[in-house]
């Protein structure tokens, strides 16, 4: 589990000076810890690299800084993967020298970079994926950066309390996340994907935005989009199978998944790719038929385990604390990962996340709104306007209507919805607009974007979890190739009506990759899903999950609508339909508020 905490502070106030030497003093006692950088004003650690392959320490010219993570080169991105990358002596320099800058332009991974410049501020750089988590919290006048807030608590020891930011808790029950600096507790704020920070004035500058790439369109017709978007998948791909000898993949049997594998057949790669599928009972939850389908066709062992029906609640009230409420539902099977990670010596775990939005799966009429927008009515409207009347299930009367409507009067109000709304106060979602302030600040500058394009932006703005709250350091590596810089960058480029020509969502991934995905997967229609199984898990700890959401702080302040949910955990056979993800949702809210307030 690669961790990092760092100490920033200004060396002519001597009380800072003082804390500063005293919070590295005990830090540097620590075996577990690595002194990375240490001189006056800056101080970094790092703890439980599992060799330079894969997380790493490049240290800067004179001890000036480093960068902390996993680099590739972009100009190697077209060549085959290098195992690890050293920085030569310029290019330490430049990243020295730019106080970290050159690090978006001429590299790509996973990051956060530390460069103490002439004068003795510190340039804090996370990098644009975001995969890194990078929070930040102020004692006694030093800047403390870390990586797992758990540290950063036995840093700090008792002396240092943090309470609920109720104000960015209520915007995350609105928006459904935090994609702006704050955390859900005061004092806990976050660097975000692509920001470079200087402490310890705290100015910051945006080097990189989803919303800043998605401007810069880049019309290409289909034949070209999907050799480029095959060119980089593979590459992106590729390049993070080369950290690792041996590494576990996740296999649902759907598109995104089925084209990461189909990039790691042998021969491409030197590493052991084992897939792994989960699957339970219900209509769409078991996929096993299309996960095998995929394994044969690139030539790899599938492991086949059923989903943890017996997962508890209580699991989610002993977790590792975190800034922020964090969805316990994805991580439901975190213990088998954890244990195949182990049998099998894997110490990376690859998924598909990231497809939906990357590849354009969204079943709406927006890509013809988007075409007015960017070429207005040409001849080529009427064959755009027909393909989001197929994405959308609507007569291409009525999506031409809509396209035309949103290109004269945008409908700025309805591209962000309430998340929970129906369980959430009417007094809550008031506040919504409110909420805003949370949001990530490019947003604000964003209302020029097309619908479709927008809609991508914002989703491919949040990064996911690197961290496992619940197995922690047992957890095997993350690693979402989808979600790689230069992919995500040219998905942005891409018009959404490009990305789904003929009237499919993800139609240009599918294209791209007929040739390694079977016929059944890549013309799949349906999608799988687990709906049925985060019924049963509900219905299983029930008892817990309605003692904690009707005599919780969610309900005693007023933010949700109590019998609403009273109704809906009363038992009856139909009371749950439709709202079981937003129960979920709200219970690991609560649970996480259980750890902060009692």
């Amino acid at each position: 589990m690669f961790r990092y905490i760092a100490l920033s502070w200004d060396v002519s106030q001597p009380a800072s000076s003082a804390a500063a030497r005293l919070l590295g003093m005990a830090w540097q006692a620590r075996s577990a810890w690595d002194g990375v950088v240490r001189r006056p004003g800056l101080q970094v650690f790092t703890t439980g690299s599992p060799g330079p392959d894969i997380n790493d320490a490049h240290r800067l010219p004179g001890g000036t800084g480093v960068v902390l993570g996993k680099l590739f080169r972009r100009r190697e991105l077209d060549a085959p993967p290098a195992r690890g990358v050293q920085l030569d002596s310029r290019e330490a320099a430049g990243i020295a020298d730019s106080c970290a800058r050159s690090l978006v332009s001429d590299f790509w991974g996973r990051y956060v970079a530390f460069v103490q410049s002439p004068s003795g501020s510190t340039c804090v750089l996370r990098d644009p994926s975001g995969t890194l988590p990078c929070f930040r919290a102020r004692h006694e006048g030093v800047d403390i950066i870390f990586s797992w807030l758990e540290d950063a608590l036995e840093m700090l020891g008792p002396a240092k309390t943090l309470a609920v930011n109720w104000d960015a808790l209520t915007a995350q029950l609105c928006l459904g996340v935090l994609s702006g600096r704050a955390s859900a507790l005061d004092g806990v704020s976050q660097v975000l994907p692509g920001e470079v920070i200087e402490l310890p004035a705290g100015n910051s500058a945006m080097l990189w935005s989803a919303v800043d790439v998605a401007r810069s369109c880049e019309p290409c017709n289909a034949e070209e989009a999907a050799d480029r978007l095959r060119s980089t998948v593979r590459a992106c791909t590729r390049a993070w199978a080369s950290c690792y000898d041996t590494l576990l993949l996740r296999l649902s049997g759907g598109v995104d998944s089925s084209i990461v594998l189909g990039c790691l057949v042998p021969g491409s790669t030197p590493a052991d790719v084992i897939a792994v599928n989960y699957h339970s009972p219900g209509s769409d939850s078991d996929e096993r038929v299309y996960a095998r389908l995929a394994a044969t066709r690139a030539g790899r062992d599938l492991l086949e385990h059923e989903r943890d029906a017996g997962f508890r609640v209580e699991q989610v009230l002993m977790a590792a604390r975190m800034p922020a409420p964090v969805p316990y539902v994805g991580w439901m099977n975190a213990g088998t990962d954890a244990r195949l990670a182990s049998a099998y010596a894997a110490p990376a775990m690859f998924t598909g996340a990231g497809g939906d939005p990357l590849f354009y799966e969204y079943p709406r009429w927006w890509p013809a709104a988007d075409y007015l927008h960017d070429r207005g009515f040409d001849a080529g409207f009427p064959a755009a306007a027909m393909d989001a009347a197929r994405l959308g299930k609507l007569s291409v009367w009525r999506t031409a209507a809509l396209a035309l409507k949103e290109c004269i009067r945008p409908d700025l109000a309805a591209r962000t919805p309430p998340s929970l709304q129906g369980l959430l106060t009417h007094a809550v979602l008031q506040q919504s607009k409110e909420a805003h302030r949370f949001t990530h600040p490019a947003l604000g500058e964003a209302d020029d974007l097309p619908l479709g394009k927008y809609m991508q932006a914002v989703a491919l703005m949040y990064p996911l979890g690197y961290y496992d709250p619940f197995e922690q350091a047992r957890a095997p590596e993350l690693v979402n190739p989808l979600l790689s810089q230069p992919l995500v960058e040219l998905c942005l480029r891409l018009p959404t009506y490009v990305l789904t020509q003929g009237g499919r969502g993800r139609a240009l991934a599918r294209r791209a990759f007929t040739a390694e995905l079977p016929a059944q997967i890549a013309n799949r229609r349906s999608k799988g899903g687990m709906e049925e199984h985060i019924k049963a898990v509900l219905n299983a700890n029930i008892g817990l999950v309605r003692s904690l959401l009707l005599d919780g702080e969610l309900s005693r302040r007023g933010l949700i609508e109590r019998s609403r949910i009273e109704e809906l955990l009363s038992g009856r056979p139909t009371a749950l339909a439709g709202a079981v993800s937003q129960i979920h949702a709200l219970t690991a809210v609560e649970a996480w508020l259980t750890r902060w307030t009692r």
